[in-house]
């Protein structure tokens, strides 16, 4: 039996999911990571990257894993039958910045290999929930910390 706390259940997703994400995205910030509401306590960074059509920054709020000194993500969108707009960012330009708790550093992404996926999607424990609920390949990116 795992000492850690039992895990909540997800929240609602908001019919304003922008909006929704944005005042987590400014609380984030403000308070170095701590959440409160219904996100108090969970385990979130905000990954930025780069529009491959507009050129501009696009911050996205995700759950994630730790796997030794890289962090995993999952592409899923809720499980939307396409990938969010984030994963084509990062697949055009794979130079993005990660914000964990008080952290802030820059990470070159990729996707995970399918031998390299097989291991780490048991890192997150609602990858396979996410797989279910959609036909298509949920990608796994990793996230390698620059040297720098």
């Amino acid at each position: 039996m795992s000492s850690e706390q039992p895990r909540k259940p997800p929240p609602q997703i908001p019919s304003d999911m922008k909006a929704f994400n944005q005042k987590i995205i400014e609380e984030f910030r403000a308070n170095k990571g701590e959440l409160s509401g219904q996100m108090a306590g969970r385990k979130l960074m905000l990954l930025t990257t780069t529009g491959s059509e507009s050129g501009q920054p696009r911050t996205a709020v995700l759950g994630f894993a730790k796997d030794s000194n890289r962090y995993v993500i999952v592409a899923s969108a809720n499980a939307a039958p396409e990938n969010p707009s984030w994963y084509g960012n990062l697949v055009t330009n794979p130079q993005v910045t990660v914000e964990v708790g008080a952290e802030k550093f820059s990470a070159r992404a990729r996707t995970a290999d399918p031998k390299e996926r097989e291991r780490v999607k048991g890192l997150l424990p609602f990858f396979e929930g996410q797989q279910q609920k959609t036909t298509r390949e949920l990608p796994l990116v990793i996230l390698e910390r620059e040297q720098g």
